[in-house]
């Protein structure tokens, strides 16, 4: 198993469940209450370390369903802003971004690896990336975030970022399944199914992503709202980190590091 290292922390099997706090810094996101404003963006951060996050995800700009579009000039000025907050902190940080504009002046400052939702579909990002010997967290796409049609579909673009890795130089990065509704073609159905066959994507020997916080899959039934699906999106968690979730990425940081001490115990990862 080949592992990762963000920031000095290492995830991967034979270490603990890590934990990745998001921080939001776009007022669409489709959870209002993870968004974070301008100028407390440290204080958040701050509060998610001492709370049990070992790394700090920030975005801005919502990529969900039926979100508004954000202009790249508008992500970039949100982002830099926040990390200029963070700028000193020891924080480790990572930027979940897909555009190169984007990522390029956020290497300015003190970023410790790329959350790329596109999978490397963009080889110049890629190569960015690899040039800046950043680590990466890779989502399973082959064109558009999240485009998966079904499980076959999922382990094809997860082999196919382990391709562009290689082919970019980044030998350091966590594999992301991809559950979420990221295109109009997208159906619960298939989140399940990520989640039932979850251990299967240890076949590529690198540390697993397990992002389900508030999706959209765990309101069912009945259509609960974000604000009502924190008790399946800790109850779903402790059950990805018994199938190998290396880490964890969530907006409800201090829940979730509860459930990964309990659910880290049973699996011997403390």
């Amino acid at each position: 198993m080949h592992r990762c290292v963000v920031g000095g922390i290492t995830i991967g099997q034979g270490f603990p469940v890590r934990l990745m706090g998001v921080i939001n810094c776009s007022p669409e996101s489709f959870f209002h209450g993870s968004y974070v404003r301008p100028g407390t963006v440290r204080i958040h951060a701050e509060e998610m370390v001492s709370e049990g996050a070992d790394i700090i995800d920030i975005g801005a700009r919502s990529t969900a369903p039926l979100s508004p579009p954000v202009s790249e000039e508008t992500e970039t000025e949100r982002i830099l802003a926040a990390l200029s907050e963070l700028d000193g902190s020891g924080i480790p940080v990572s930027v979940d971004t897909m555009r190169s504009g984007v990522l390029e002046p956020c290497l300015d400052h003190d970023i410790h690896a790329a959350n790329d939702i596109s999978g490397f579909a963009d080889p110049a990002y890629a190569r960015r990336v690899g040039d800046a010997g950043l680590p990466a967290i890779l989502m399973a796409s082959r064109d558009l975030p999240g485009d998966a049609a079904g499980w076959d579909d999922t382990l094809a673009n997860l082999s196919l970022v382990v391709s562009r890795c290689e082919a970019a130089g980044v030998s350091g990065y966590v594999l992301d399944p991809g559950i979420g509704l990221w295109t109009p073609g997208r159906i619960t159905a298939l989140d399940w199914e990520i989640c039932r066959n979850f251990d299967t994507c240890a076949r590529f020997g690198r540390p697993i992503l397990a992002a389900v916080s508030r999706k959209t899959f765990l309101g069912e039934p009945g259509g609960r709202p974000p604000e009502d699906r924190l008790p399946a999106s800790l109850g779903l968690t402790a059950l990805l980190i018994g199938k190998g979730a290396d880490l964890v990425r969530t907006h409800d940081v201090g829940e979730t590091a509860a459930v990964i001490r309990m659910a880290a115990r049973v699996v011997e990862r403390t």
